[in-house]
Order: structure tokens, then C-alpha cells, then sequence
């Protein structure tokens, strides 16, 4: 893999952070096309260093800065911009970091289009520099697997461009849409669903200011959408002023209720959790967030940090964790990472078995694995801890939700249950009979 392959889209933003102009109804119009690097990510000022400071540097990421960034000072570490301007992305920085496997160099060398490698130095410290089947580090560098397609798998398996009304807004359950904000992301998970899209330099998904318009357009002429889920690529990859600018025009929308942003950036750039981001944001409530959780050794001191200015903002934080073979698939780990997640104030949400998108089997567990989890969940620690596991169904079928058998059936006017312990009980229900006779008869069998 060359510097031509890595170089990505870069999100629409000016790289400023202000947000002081975007507010208004006169804000200034995001450019039509990709500014500079450099622009979007200009060195910090001298007065954003002292508060660079003031966010938390763990023992594991200063270790790794000392050795391998040793010209960073801490106020650079930790400027959202410096991370991503020093972002992991060729076989030469690979090769300085990481001791490379056959199959991670080859496949890495064999890369082209969208999907590129891109990791942030802050979250490579947390990865193995010699351990290629080390969790985080597999969720990040690629393998042959990638160009393995395997029955049933689809470059788009959620059909999304099927319900794309305009360019990149996904308008499939009744009252909600997806709006896809850009197509940049701080890291490249390998088995991301958009991986069609993400990082494709000059692509069909460059999201830019025309396609922001249209598809606010579209939700003006729409009423019956109350609930609006901005993605991407990742929406805090845009600067503030560019953010603010969408949110405030969103929030004009009298019948839009709810805005929620999904987003991996508290997990692999916590840095970019400003209090000016913070601030900005608390005008845009009710606001939520989805965080993209893979694994407890996400949860360090910064992510902690970042979490809990995100919750003091009074943003409601939920998690959303993909079900990948050898990274998290057992019930020890994900256990380990629930709780981890309720003492940083996120709620566990969704356990998603892992899209087909394609090259992606080597990651793919039966959907077995999900429910003897959940079993294993359910009961045996707080319900808050237990989230939902959903299939998000091929060919746009939505989120399909996943429960272990409790239902043994029914025995004339009573349903018969199994508790968490494997013990029998029942329950009187004399009048249920019609609606859960056909359930029971399969739940018997």
C-alpha cells in the first residue's frame, strides 16, 4: 500500500473549530469540495494548548508517544487535529510500529479503492506491536480475508442505496432516517458496514454542501420524520463550526424531534471531545449518541474523559457493539466490556451480529455465538448490562431482534417458562391462548 492509496476524503469542514458564525441562519455554506489537509487540520494554537493539557494522557498511550512520537509534547497528543494529521496509513508507517505478518503486509500491499487503512496514533498505542491476533489490532489491519467473498455476502448488504431518497440520506422505517454526514472516518474499522464508501477518495459518498442541501430539502417536505441518526463515515470528524451549521438548520425543522449521532471518535480520538465541541452541542438538545464499542481495552483513562464530558453535556450515551470472531466473542469480554461501559456512564444498547458485508467472513460468528452470550447475560448480572442482539437484515429488512429460548410453551391455560437458572415455572394466562398458540407450538418443537 502506497501514500496514492491511502490518501482519503476528507470531511467537509474549514478545520477552524469555531462555531461562533454557524448558528445563524447567514452561516457560511460549507465548501463544495475537499479543502487541504493542512487546512482542515492546521497544528494547534498556542492558546488550545493549555487545554490540551488538561485532558488525561494514560500510561500506555505516553509510553507509546515517548517512543514513537517523541517530538510530540503532550499539548500536541492531544490535539484532535495533530492525531489525525499523524494518522497511520502506509506500509512504511505500519512497518516502523508494527511487527507486520505475511498475511497483513500482503494484504495491505494488495489494497486499492475505498476502506483504506487509517489509524490514529492514540489508538495504535492501545493495540499489540507483535501480536497479529491481538483483538483491537485485527478490527484495524488488514488480512487476505478482506478479498475472500463468500456466499451471501454484498458490497451494500443492508440496502441502503436502495433507500437512499437522495444522496446520503436512507429513509427506510416510517418516522426516522439515516443521515450520512461524510464519508471520512478517523480509523478504518476492516468490517465496517459502509466499507463501499468510506475513505473513497473523489467518490460517489463525497459529502459536501449540495448534498447536505438536498437532503435537508427532502426532511422539509417530509413530516412524518420525527428522528434523524446523522453517520457517515463518522460525524465528530467534522469541525464545529460545520457541525453546528448542520444541527442548527436540522433543528429548524419544526416536526424533527430527534437527532442522534453515531460516532467511534470518544473510543479511537477522545481528544476531539472538547469542551468547545461540548458546549456547542448542548444547544442542540434533545440530542443522543451512539458510540461504537469494540472491546474493554477501549476503556482507558481518556475514553473515560471523554464519555463523561459528553454525559455532563447531558447527552444520553449508548453503545453499540459489533460481534466479531477471535475479538470479542465470548462471554467473559463482552461481560468485562457492559460494565466497563456502565461505569462510563454509556448504556449498552445494541450487540450487532457482524454485517455480510463482503470480505468480511473472517470475522463472522454464527448467530449461536449471540444468543449463548445474552444467555449467559440475562439474569447472571444487572439488566442494564444486557443489550439488545439484532440482525440488521440483508436487503434492508431493518434491525431483526434475538432472544434465547425462555418460552418452553403452554400447557392448557398456563405458559411455561424457563428463568435464568434453567428452572421451570409457570405463569396463568387464560386468555392468551390466540395470540401466543402458533409461538408456543414452534418454541415446543
Amino acid at each position: 500500500m502506497d501514500d496514492r492509496l491511502s490518501i482519503e476524503t476528507e470531511p467537509p469542514s474549514n478545520g477552524t473549530g469555531s462555531s461562533a458564525c454557524a448558528s445563524t441562519a447567514t452561516a457560511a455554506r460549507p465548501e463544495n469540495h475537499s479543502p487541504s489537509f493542512a487546512a482542515l487540520f492546521p497544528p494547534p494554537k498556542a492558546k488550545r494548548r493549555a487545554s490540551n493539557l488538561r485532558f488525561p494522557i494514560g500510561p500506555t498511550s505516553n509510553e507509546f508517544r515517548k517512543r514513537f512520537y517523541p517530538e510530540a509534547g503532550k499539548a500536541e497528543w492531544n490535539d484532535w487535529r495533530w492525531q489525525i494529521r499523524h494518522r497511520i496509513k502506509t506500509l512504511k508507517d505500519l512497518t516502523r510500529i508494527f511487527s507486520l505478518s505475511d498475511d497483513e503486509s500482503s494484504a495491505i500491499q494488495r489494497h486499492s479503492g475505498s476502506l483504506p487503512v487509517g489509524i490514529t496514533p492514540y489508538y495504535a498505542s492501545l493495540m499489540s506491536r507483535d501480536d497479529p491476533s491481538e483483538p483491537l489490532r485485527r478490527t484495524h489491519l488488514p488480512v487476505n480475508g478482506e478479498y475472500l467473498k463468500v456466499r451471501g455476502e454484498y458490497d451494500d448488504p443492508l440496502g441502503e442505496e436502495h433507500d437512499s431518497k437522495v444522496p446520503g440520506l436512507v429513509h427506510r422505517y416510517p418516522d426516522r432516517v439515516l443521515f450520512l454526514t461524510t464519508a471520512f472516518c478517523s480509523t478504518y474499522c476492516r468490517y465496517c458496514t459502509r466499507s463501499r464508501m468510506v475513505g473513497d477518495t473523489g467518490g460517489e459518498y463525497t459529502f459536501n454542501y449540495a448534498q447536505w442541501e438536498r437532503a435537508l430539502e427532502y426532511l422539509r417536505e417530509h413530516a412524518e420524520v420525527r428522528d434523524v441518526l446523522l453517520s457517515g463515515g463518522d460525524p465528530l470528524t467534522l469541525a464545529d463550526d460545520r457541525l453546528d451549521w448542520l444541527l442548527t438548520r436540522l433543528r429548524a425543522i419544526p416536526h424533527i424531534e430527534f437527532i442522534r449521532i453515531g460516532t467511534k471518535v470518544p473510543m479511537v480520538l477522545p481528544q476531539r471531545i472538547t469542551k468547545d465541541l461540548v458546549k456547542m452541542l448542548r444547544k442542540h438538545h434533545p440530542l443522543w449518541m451512539s458510540l461504537h464499542v469494540t472491546h474493554p481495552d477501549e476503556l482507558t483513562p481518556e475514553t473515560k474523559e471523554s464519555t463523561a464530558r459528553l454525559a455532563d453535556a447531558g447527552i444520553p450515551l449508548g453503545s453499540q457493539t459489533v460481534l466479531l470472531k477471535g475479538v470479542n466473542d465470548t462471554l467473559p469480554v463482552i461481560k468485562s466490556l457492559m460494565h466497563g461501559l456502565l461505569r462510563y456512564r454509556v448504556k449498552p444498547y445494541y450487540l450487532y451480529q457482524s454485517d455480510p458485508i463482503s470480505g468480511s467472513s473472517h470475522f463472522r460468528t454464527p448467530v449461536s455465538t449471540g444468543l449463548e452470550i445474552i444467555q449467559g447475560l440475562r439474569g447472571h448480572t444487572t439488566g442494564y448490562a444486557v443489550p439488545h442482539l439484532v440482525i440488521d437484515a440483508p436487503g434492508g429488512g431493518g434491525k431483526i431482534p434475538l432472544l434465547p429460548d425462555y418460552l418452553i410453551g403452554r400447557d392448557g391455560e398456563d405458559l411455561v417458562f424457563r428463568n435464568f437458572e434453567g428452572k421451570v415455572y409457570r405463569y396463568a394466562d387464560p386468555d392468551g391462548s390466540a395470540a401466543t398458540d402458533k409461538p408456543m407450538r414452534l418454541a415446543a418443537e
